[in-house]
């Protein structure tokens, strides 16, 4: 049978479509089977709270359970590997934190490119972090902590979690920007380095309001100021570091991410699902209570954060010099 140029176009036109028809088809199925939501990071921690929460939501909503798989080591990076080799198909997906952007120039040789290995898929929260010190530390306030640190140069030492967390390079910027000398004293973990700054072996750290909180409502340990540029919900009262250091501001952010090639309708519909719980009174009164505002966003507002907070901490880790553990 001999076909127009008409019939010919038009069943040329309906081929080319059948791709898109079964990539949406796809999308409206997903998902059919359990999906795997990497965490880089040992139980326990910031990263591994935060995720238990949004998971459990997506499971209740989406009718799939979405179960969390522990990949710590090398700072997140092992964890990071196994979803950038992860199928590209929504059922593996990525808990991505500040450290995402800051390996990227603090480790010389990874196995990818973060940026352009993960695909963003939504924003959650972006938590303040917390200048801390020992209630026995003669300054109570981040103007008076400059002084005494500048007459007492190299001898405050500086607590964190680890070189190339987040909290230690809150703490070089705080140093970059104010001529400060502070000895960084990196810990395994933010348990560590708090139980230490509680026996006074350390005199400060900027950590996460997850780790945190309860120490300040308690009194055991004392707040000097947020890192980020407006004040904290969960602590209203504290002044931000930039109140003080102007343009001064550092947080943690967290999200999630999948790898390179998933298809942009199971993306989009992923964002939806966690942009609606991040509108969940419940879901934010539960973030709240952990220290963090929501900040939701879409995938192509994620793509933007990570490449900014990449190129930022770069000069940080540069003017610091610091190479991992």
């Amino acid at each position: 049978m001999k076909l127009s140029r008409r019939q010919f176009l038009q069943l040329a036109a309906g081929a080319a479509a059948l791709p898109a028809v079964s990539r949406i088809a796809q999308a409206q199925a997903y998902p059919t089977r359990l999906v795997r939501v990497v965490v880089p990071y040992p139980p326990g921690g910031p990263n591994d709270i935060l995720a238990r929460p949004m998971s459990q939501w997506l499971s209740e909503r989406l009718g799939q359970p979405f179960v969390i798989d522990n990949r710590p080591g090398a700072g997140g990076n092992i964890g990071t590997e196994a979803v950038v080799k992860a199928a590209p198909d929504g059922y593996t997906l990525l808990l991505v934190a500040t450290s995402s952007a800051i390996n990227a120039t603090l480790y010389e040789k990874l196995n990818f490119n973060f940026i352009r290995d993960i695909a963003p898929v939504a924003t959650i929260i972006r938590q303040p972090l917390i200048m801390l010190v020992n209630p026995s530390f003669p300054a109570k306030t981040v103007p008076e902590f400059i002084a005494y640190a500048k007459a007492n140069s190299g001898k405050i030492n500086m607590a964190s979690p680890g070189t190339g967390t987040g909290p230690h390079v809150a703490g070089e910027l705080f140093k970059m920007m104010t001529g400060v000398d502070m000895v960084h004293v990196p810990y395994r973990g933010g348990g560590p380095a708090l139980t230490d700054l509680l026996g006074g072996q350390v005199q400060v750290t900027f950590i996460g309001a997850v780790a945190s909180i309860e120490y300040i409502r308690t009194g055991k340990l004392r707040p000097l100021a947020v890192s980020t540029a407006t004040r904290s919900e969960a602590l209203p009262d504290i002044p931000t570091v930039g109140d003080f250091v102007p343009g001064y501001e550092a947080s943690s952010w967290f999200g999630v991410g999948a790898p390179r090639g998933t298809p942009a309708e199971i993306v989009d519909k992923l964002n939806r699902e966690i942009n609606a719980a991040l509108a969940d009174p419940k879901m934010k009164a539960r973030l709240s209570d952990l220290g963090g505002m929501v900040f939701a966003g879409s995938p192509a507002d994620f793509g933007k954060l990570i490449a900014a907070e990449t190129e930022k901490w770069a000069k940080v880790i540069k003017f610091s010099g610091a190479k991992p553990d």
